[in-house]
């Protein structure tokens, strides 16, 4: 037996960690987004006597076309290989780090963990009052009507907010879609709040049907496919910089981490 065994193809899982805020790299502000993480996932999917692919997620949302853009990946190379996808949802996966959820075959939770907040959101300050006290004119030259629409400077105008309204609508519309693609009947049609935005705990939402059951990763992993299981992560190598670029980038790197609190915060993390 033990010589035979020698020769005994391992089952391999790749996990692909996606920890944060979903957005665009600016600058050193690095978040979760497909270019980031394309090498990665396409690497996850290809290692040899793959058995699946998990998701580990602990993500407050962020950017839609992002959470779009990396679903997609996962959903494209999943098809393409047969290969089966589960998501394990640490802390929360709400907003776009649900629509990242809905990516995978199955979502597996901590009772404890957030889930949901299916919707758009869009937030910013008006300081247009706070410039007028302290005696500072703005001064704004655009070509177009709708140049400066939403310019914080500026009074709120109606009719921006309607168009704003307008798109939100649009992509709120676009994640429900995915959702109800993804999760189907599963998701009870009882419950009017589902759509909402609101936000459950992970024992709730596996009332409602937005997830599946409860589990740790590799518990379930070694349930599903052996004690002997391999279990590799892919995750993007972090780039270092002269001590120079560490000093200039310092500031920006501490606003997007007070950025990236402020939204795990709405969630009570």
């Amino acid at each position: 037996m033990g010589f035979f065994s020698v020769f005994r193809k391992s089952k391999n899982v790749s996990v692909i960690p996606l920890n944060g805020v979903i957005a665009a790299n600016m600058g050193r502000r690095k978040g979760l987004n497909l270019n980031e993480l394309d090498k990665n996932i396409e690497q996850a999917f290809s290692v040899k006597n793959l058995k699946a692919v998990a998701l580990q997620i602990n993500s407050p949302g962020g950017s839609p076309v992002q959470s779009e853009m990396i679903a997609n990946r996962i959903r494209e190379l999943s098809d393409k290989n047969n290969i089966p996808v589960l998501a394990f949802v640490e802390d929360v996966a709400a907003s776009g780090g649900y629509w990242l959820a809905c990516a995978a075959d199955e979502i597996i939770a901590s009772k404890a963990s957030i889930i949901g907040s299916i919707g758009v959101v869009s937030s910013g300050f008006g300081f247009n009052k706070a410039i007028e006290k302290i005696g500072i004119d703005r001064r704004l030259y655009t070509s177009g009507d709708n140049k400066a629409i939403l310019d914080p400077f500026l009074p709120e105008n109606p009719e921006d907010i309607k168009r704003l309204k307008a798109i939100q609508n649009e992509l709120h519309i676009q994640f429900i879609t995915f959702v109800k693609s993804r999760r189907g009947s599963k998701i009870k049609d009882d419950n009017k709040e589902v759509f909402t935005g609101a936000f459950w705990s992970g024992e709730k939402s596996l009332e409602i049907g937005l997830i599946d059951s409860f589990g740790e990763m590799k518990c379930i992993l070694k349930e599903r496919f052996g004690s002997q299981v391999k279990i590799k992560e892919f995750t993007p190598k972090k780039k270092f910089f002269g001590f120079s670029s560490l000093l200039s980038g310092a500031l920006d790197m501490l606003i997007h981490k007070v950025d990236e609190n402020s939204i795990f915060k709405r969630f009570g993390l």
